[in-house]
């Protein structure tokens, strides 16, 4: 990792962002800088390079530099950290060269890993096979099955798998975030494969948005889908179909919510939970939608996982990206002199 103790030729990077200019300049002569290049759609620019945040990564010689996509990348720089997001084999294939080309840059996060967590298929295999469980409770998944084609053939795989409705139907590729509850087994046929299945959980209509940013960890509330009573179900028919329902919804820690809703998960368990999937998943930017099982106490469900979320929603969420940078970069010298 190159750490610039001494800038001597660094001038000002210039750069569109939407209809502005931003001009990022690094601390003067003396002053540390760590080049971070990245590679971000412009709305994921808008929402995480937001104005407060570039100016405390400033004062801490945190550089932020575009990557210019039509030039190769290995030209450009240079770079102590590649921050990434953006889609395409073409794309993946150009960073898995140029890690393997500059082993001393930080890429967050490996390509592979990333696309671990986009198929809902193997995005949550890694919790289940955790089987977290301890005196502070469980963390488990909602059952579920996929459904690769064919919707008629819906309601008898769900039948010979036991699966109980209602059901939450998700597209396979976590790059939608539409979601739908079917409450019959006719309406199954309705959906478009390929997709995911899981069991609908009754989880006070309030779930857990957990931000992971490294070691850090940050807890949010927000709103969700209502409980499904019985006789609801019962009276109930037909695919109700719901846009980015926790992305959407107004968050819920200032709601007057009871207690027992209301009440985060126990950070020991949180901090366990993250810390086994950073190792697990590769990954140390991701959040987790945690529900807890309605009349339980210690009953929790991670029902998604998102790669590089949006963090201008996270509180403080400046500090502790620059944070999270800096220690990288301090990671990296001390292992390279051990």
């Amino acid at each position: 990792m190159r750490m610039r103790d001494e800038i001597v030729d660094y001038q000002g990077v210039e750069e569109e962002q939407g209809d502005e200019t931003v001009s990022f300049y690094p601390p003067k002569k003396g002053g540390v800088v760590v080049v971070v290049g990245y590679a971000l759609t412009s709305k994921k620019i808008k929402s995480f390079l937001q104005p407060k945040f570039q100016d405390l990564a400033r004062k801490k010689g945190i550089v932020f530099v575009a990557i210019d996509q039509s030039r190769p990348l290995s030209e450009q720089g240079p770079f102590d950290i590649v921050l990434h997001k953006l889609s395409g084999k073409e794309w993946r294939k150009v960073l898995e060269d140029y890690r393997q080309m500059h082993p001393e840059v930080t890429v967050l996060d490996p390509p592979d890993a990333i696309q671990h967590v986009y198929n809902r298929q193997s995005m949550l295999q890694d919790v289940a096979n955790l089987d977290l469980s301890d005196t502070y409770g469980t963390v488990g998944v909602p059952r579920q099955l996929v459904i690769k084609k064919d919707p008629s053939s819906i309601p008898d795989a769900v039948s010979k798998a036991g699966l109980k409705l209602p059901l939450v139907a998700k597209p396979l590729v976590a790059k939608s975030h539409e979601l739908s509850l079917a409450y019959d087994c006719y309406s199954l046929e309705m959906l478009e494969p390929p997709l995911v299945l899981q069991e609908f959980v009754n989880h006070g209509g309030v779930l857990f948005k957990v931000y992971v940013v490294g070691d850090a960890i940050k807890v949010v509330r927000r709103f969700s889908l209502p409980d499904v009573s019985k006789r609801e179900l019962s009276k109930s028919a037909g695919v109700y179909r719901f846009p980015r329902v926790s992305c959407a919804a107004a968050s819920a820690d200032d709601a007057d919510l009871e207690p027992c809703v209301a009440e985060l998960p126990p950070r020991p368990l949180l901090e366990k939970l993250s810390r086994e999937l950073r190792r697990r998943l590769g990954l140390h930017l991701f959040n987790m939608d945690i529900i807890r099982e309605h009349g339980t106490l210690d009953r929790y469900y991670v029902i998604d996982i998102n790669y590089f979320p949006g963090y201008g929603k996270m509180p403080g969420y400046e500090q502790i990206f620059t944070n999270f940078l800096l220690s990288l970069v301090q990671s990296n010298k001390y292992e390279k002199h051990c």
